[in-house]
């Protein structure tokens, strides 16, 4: 039952977020002084779903998955390579040439600065790509994400104009990453131990579909808060599909070409494809709603190559 239900919101996931986009919008234009008169409250509560969110997401993360990193040192530094150095430069890049509001194009840097999701690992898995250096990759990319995002925000973000308060940030990296990491981590150790392996692989459907449901609430109220600015500029959403699109062309052809070089064999490669051109959605979403805005969290709401 676990696992039908979250297949049909992965299937569905692109629907489910238009219409939570839709409906936050409609509603939110619709109550705007209702917004204003309780956006203490709005917050709160985002910040509470945010939670429901990323710590199912870490239940289901293998961190065991790091010790067998040294087993293709070469694809996983080229995985690291392209999720922490080529995605920040070729999103400040993109967010500069195309997105002219500061804090969508921070919002659009932080989206490309946040490393991909568990998801990657399903997807490897279709085309028969390694599960092994898949796993490692998104597990070590969530550990070396906690140092890179404030590095790459602190170095890039102040030309934005969008402030940058590293201790919120900091705070928000533990409260968001850092603290459900740990918590999660420890769920999966209780409930292997109370259910055995199999026990666990079939209620770890449950913990995607709770994270999955999570991030469609949190993107009807992103939409809900800010419905008056999004109707006042609706182009900056058209324009986010020009900086993803290019994104995903140029970084594919650039890691083919790069893995070739490399002599890394299919499987390898696959295993590097989505986990280097995915980015976590959802991450990206709770850092910019605990440090920043919601305006901030738009991108990674509405970027359809996310995941």
């Amino acid at each position: 039952m676990y696992h039908k239900i979250q297949q049909h919101l992965k299937t569905y996931m692109l629907w489910y977020v238009t219409v939570s986009i839709i409906l936050g919008w409609a509603l939110g234009y619709a109550n705007q002084a209702f917004s204003k008169q309780n956006a203490s409250t709005l917050k709160t509560l985002i910040t509470v779903v945010v939670f429901m969110m990323i710590y199912p997401m870490m239940v289901n993360i293998r961190l065991s998955a790091l010790a067998k990193a040294a087993r293709n040192v070469k694809g996983l530094g080229l995985t690291l390579a392209y999720n922490f150095l080529w995605a920040p430069l070729f999103g400040f890049l993109m967010s500069k040439l195309f997105l002219h509001n500061p804090e969508v194009g921070f919002g659009f840097l932080l989206v490309m600065v946040v490393p991909c999701s568990s998801m990657s690992i399903g997807y490897t898995g279709i085309v028969k790509g390694d599960l092994e250096l898949a796993t490692v990759a998104v597990a070590t990319s969530f550990v070396a994400a906690i140092a890179a995002i404030p590095f790459w925000l602190g170095i890039l973000g102040s030309s934005f104009d969008v402030p940058v308060p590293m201790s919120l940030l900091i705070n928000a990296i533990l409260t968001v990453l850092i603290l459900p990491m740990i918590l999660g981590y420890l769920t999966r150790l209780a409930l292997i131990r109370w259910l055995g392996e199999k026990g666990f692989h079939k209620i770890a459907p449950l913990f995607s579909s709770i994270t999955l449901v999570s991030m469609f609430l949190i993107i009807f109220l992103i939409f809900f808060m800010k419905a008056g600015v999004l109707i006042k500029e609706w182009q900056l959403l058209l324009w986010l599909i020009v900086p993803n699109l290019l994104f995903v062309i140029v970084t594919l052809g650039i890691i083919t070409w790069v893995d070739r070089k490399a002599g890394l064999s299919y499987e390898e490669h696959m295993g590097l494809v989505f986990a280097s051109t995915g980015k976590n959605n959802g991450t990206a979403i709770a850092l910019a709603t605990a440090a920043f805005s919601p305006l901030v969290a738009v991108p990674a709401a509405t970027c359809p190559f996310s995941r």
